[in-house]
């Protein structure tokens, strides 16, 4: 709205109360001296222009719309934005994202029951042995240490081993089992889990052996058969949980090297180095080799962005 100086609408009441000071001739214009409407006319006369007593009225009004004064109404605030799109679910959607959860639970379930399992098993076995063992009195030092040794090496060995079985066994005459690892997965479980099972067989069987009898060599075989069992259960917490995010890993997924191997291994899955790395835990060491380091160190970058956004999501 602009300021004006107008009294364009109040002129009849300005003359009638000025009248005895002015004789205003009938062809000055109703417009005021000061108005910005205010038409100069050549024809005023001297006395009109030597006024110096006046009423001038201000008006607030609109030049465009002439001297009523109007107020306009209050701008309403601006209607609260839609909700995001991932938000808005549908219920094709929702029930897939519902599916999942099913299936992240119920693998959250099996892992929690079989590694509880195995573990208290292994710890039962171990302490039942060697008690076993130191009943006559005697400490075998000998059986103990290759006992340890064996499950240190077999851990490390079970590496090696995975790595090679991955690379000739499972992507060669064994890929129509490993396939189902490499697609998207329908359900909880797929083919590809069969290997776990396979892996804990001989582990089972050595455990068995050395736990039921005495010696060097049922040391030895307790000792390959709960390495095997340690690796198993590491492998299942990293490459299941922390990799592939089949079920919560909590603390793991914190630890620095872990991440450079869950992201080494998503390496794996984009074949970007022909299937290099094969092995889990030397994952990285094998991605240096092929000179891969780069691509390393962004797959890590975008692993913790993602893990960031989880956590601010939940």
């Amino acid at each position: 709205m602009a300021v004006g100086l107008s009294a364009a609408i109040t002129m009849k009441s300005l003359l009638r109360f000025h009248q005895p000071h002015l004789n205003l001739p009938k062809s000055i214009p109703t417009t005021l001296p000061f108005s910005p409407m205010r038409i100069f006319h050549h024809t005023a006369s001297p006395r009109t222009q030597k006024v110096s007593t006046f009423t001038v009225c201000v008006l607030m009004q609109d030049p465009k719309q002439g001297t009523h004064m109007e107020i306009e109404p209050q701008e309403q605030p601006p209607p609260p934005p839609p909700p995001p799109a991932q938000q808005v679910l549908s219920p094709k959607l929702a029930e897939k994202l519902a599916r999942k959860e099913s299936e992240r639970f119920t693998y959250l379930v099996a892992a929690v029951m079989s590694s509880f399992g195995i573990t208290s098993m292994a710890v039962f076995a171990v302490y039942c042995r060697f008690s076993w063992q130191m009943e006559g009195g005697e400490v075998p030092w000998s059986e103990m240490f290759g006992t340890f040794a064996l499950s240190v090496g077999a851990a490390v060995g079970m590496e090696f081993w995975a790595r090679w079985a991955h690379r000739a066994l499972w992507h060669a005459s064994l890929w129509h089992m490993h396939e189902s690892h490499h697609r998207p997965r329908e359900g909880p479980f797929e083919l590809n889990d069969v290997f776990a099972i396979i892996n804990a067989v001989p582990a089972i069987a050595l455990l068995s052996y050395g736990f039921f009898n005495k010696g060097l060599v049922p040391g030895l075989c307790f000792g390959a058969g709960l390495g095997i069992t340690v690796f198993g259960m590491a492998y299942m917490f990293v490459h299941d949980g922390l990799v592939h995010k089949r079920f919560p890993v909590g603390p793991i997924a914190n630890v620095p090297y872990l991440r450079r191997v869950a992201s080494a291994h998503q390496l794996h899955h984009s074949e970007k180095f022909n299937g290099v790395p094969y092995g889990l835990f030397l994952g990285p060491k094998e991605i240096e080799e092929v000179g891969g380091l780069e691509e390393l160190e962004k797959e890590i970058s975008r692993r913790a962005r993602s893990y960031k956004i989880a956590n601010e999501n939940n």
